[in-house]
């Protein structure tokens, strides 16, 4: 396993919830990323673990293999991979996501 691939899976296993996005929570630098930054707040996640992977090429590239997910952002819960925003949004709107963040 690469430097990379080590340190992405000690991030999101390490902490409750991770999303790798362009940008920050503050400033997201896509409308996907901030729409996943809003789905999480709606929810009350306030310790939120952002990764901007247009700070690193190879994180960048590396989260996309980790998941075998070609898009940005992903969120990871628990350690497990969630989806992309797409994903969040269903998700959230049925509920699921609320349930999966609270448990």
């Amino acid at each position: 396993m690469s430097d990379v691939q080590s340190w992405i899976k000690e991030t999101v296993t390490q902490n409750q919830v991770v999303l790798f996005m362009k940008g920050t929570a503050q400033f997201p630098q896509c409308g996907f990323s901030g729409r996943a930054i809003q789905i999480l707040k709606a929810c009350g996640v306030d310790n939120i673990v952002t990764v901007n992977v247009l700070e690193d090429a190879d994180v960048r590239q590396g989260i996309k293999e980790y998941s075998n997910w070609p898009t940005i952002p992903q969120l990871y819960v628990k350690g497990e991979f969630v989806g992309g925003s797409d994903i969040m949004t269903e998700m959230y709107e049925s509920g699921e996501l609320q349930g999966l963040l609270k448990a």
